[in-house]
């Protein structure tokens, strides 16, 4: 699955057609897709059968069930078609009475058509992406592009700051995960979707977005202005703190990340960690298969690391493999607010399958429980579909619901202004206990 630079956390991303990765992508991402095509020999066509159809068509005022639906343009309409001839009948007035009808851009016609259709799903995480938007997401994925390096998501139709990424302009800005962003350069946010609102954000290096803000616990709206960069995303830290508690911070799970760990884990194992804390705050989630990957170095081969459910109730369930150098040493999870999706699948398998040597520490997660495929529709565009929602081996659904750590630790702004963490103090607390045992 992946999961893009600010949208959603994410989001468990597969990736369709090739190997499996459900992500997102978590970032995390995107499978199906019925598609309006309006190439040039296919335009005429449909035009002409809207003149056709249309005006003698009917569109019934009960909303119809998807499974129910017969999509095509048709001159004999029944209870359950959708008439597409409305489509093209809306199109031609368009093209002939719209004032500015000599300006008008088919594509990015088609393209909002397309984008009103998947809104309408009322999944803020299903959405298609023009060829730059594309073009985005691919670099996201690939953990290289030019933007704040921020994680974006919606809550209850709020822009929300899910996470900044470590070391990222947004970061060093001052923006925090859970900011409410009520405005882009002074656009209200709440009149864009979440796509429009990342496209908004994102821009060329050394450019500034002007955010304004609302933070829980102020009184009043702030502006933080941010200079975009080239985002150079490394997702894995190492550090070996004292007593022999290997440190290892996951700010998102990339292309990369399963690599990277493997070379943290080395390094841990090499210097003879006793103990592991797995540092997945603020991280937004990105490719499932790395979460999967990750966990396998943690449980026996085999155990169950997250089950995926479809929309017909159909479960299928995703085991960790290889053999795990840490599968006897006592671990900390740290999460918080930020963690979502991927970080959120990693921390429930390690609970689930191995609560007796694994304790997770900071704030309750985000919440994000879906899954997503990301389906290439043309060489230059593609769409991602809330396909799955995931439960923890022993079931438990955490969509909107989020992962509760089992020592709650909260960290405020004195803490971070001060440099403390007292989250992670608690962590190597903890794990100095049980290694003392």
């Amino acid at each position: 699955m992946e999961t893009i630079e600010t949208q959603e956390p994410v989001q468990e991303v597969s990736v369709s057609p090739a190997k499996k990765k459900s992500f997102w992508e978590v970032l995390s991402v995107t499978h199906w897709v019925f598609i309006l095509v309006l190439a040039t020999g296919m335009f005429g066509l449909g035009w002409q059968q809207a003149n056709h159809s249309s005006s003698r068509g009917t569109v019934t005022e009960a909303p119809i069930p998807l499974q129910k639906a017969i999509i095509q343009n048709t001159q004999t309409p029944q209870d359950v078609t959708v008439d597409f001839g409305l489509f093209w009948k809306v199109w031609n007035l368009v093209r002939e009475k719209h004032i500015n009808r000599v300006d008008l851009d088919a594509n990015k016609m088609l393209y909002g058509a397309i984008n009103g259709m998947l809104a309408a799903s009322g999944d803020p995480y299903t959405n298609f992406f023009d060829p730059e938007e594309n073009k985005q997401f691919t670099e996201m994925i690939d953990q290289t592009f030019d933007g704040i390096g921020a994680e974006m998501g919606m809550k209850e139709r709020v822009l929300i700051i899910v996470a900044p990424l470590d070391d990222s302009p947004a970061q060093k800005a001052g923006l925090m995960a859970g900011d409410a962003v009520l405005k882009i350069d002074g656009t209200d946010t709440s009149s864009l979707t979440l796509d429009e609102d990342v496209a908004k954000i994102r821009g060329a290096k050394g450019t500034d977005v002007k955010l304004t803000i609302f933070r829980a616990g102020d009184n009043e709206t702030k502006d933080i202005v941010v200079k975009r960069d080239k985002i150079q995303v490394k997702s894995v830290k190492f550090e070996m703190k004292s007593d022999g508690i290997a440190w290892i911070r996951i700010s998102q799970f990339g292309e990369q990340t399963t690599t990277e760990f493997a070379a943290a884990a080395k390094q841990a194992m090499n210097q003879n960690a006793k103990a592991v804390i797995v540092d997945v705050r603020n991280d937004p989630g990105g490719l499932l298969i790395s979460a999967v990957d990750i966990a396998g170095y943690f449980l026996p081969n085999k155990s169950p690391v997250v089950i995926e459910e479809n929309s017909a109730g159909k479960r299928d369930t995703l085991n960790s493999s290889g053999n795990p150098p840490f599968g006897s040493l006592p671990v900390v999870v740290l999460i918080d607010g930020g963690s979502a999706s991927a970080s959120e699948i990693l921390a429930g398998a390690l609970k689930d399958d191995a609560s007796d040597r694994v304790t997770l520490v900071g704030m309750k997660s985000f919440g994000k429980g879906s899954v997503q495929e990301r389906i290439p529709v043309t060489s230059d565009t593609s769409v991602k579909i809330t396909v799955a929602h995931w439960l923890t081996p022993s079931g438990k659904q955490i969509n909107k619901l989020g992962i509760t750590p089992d020592v709650e630790v909260p960290i405020t702004s004195d803490d971070i202004t001060n440099k403390k963490d007292p989250q992670l103090a608690k962590a190597i607390e903890i794990l100095t206990g049980k290694i003392g045992k």
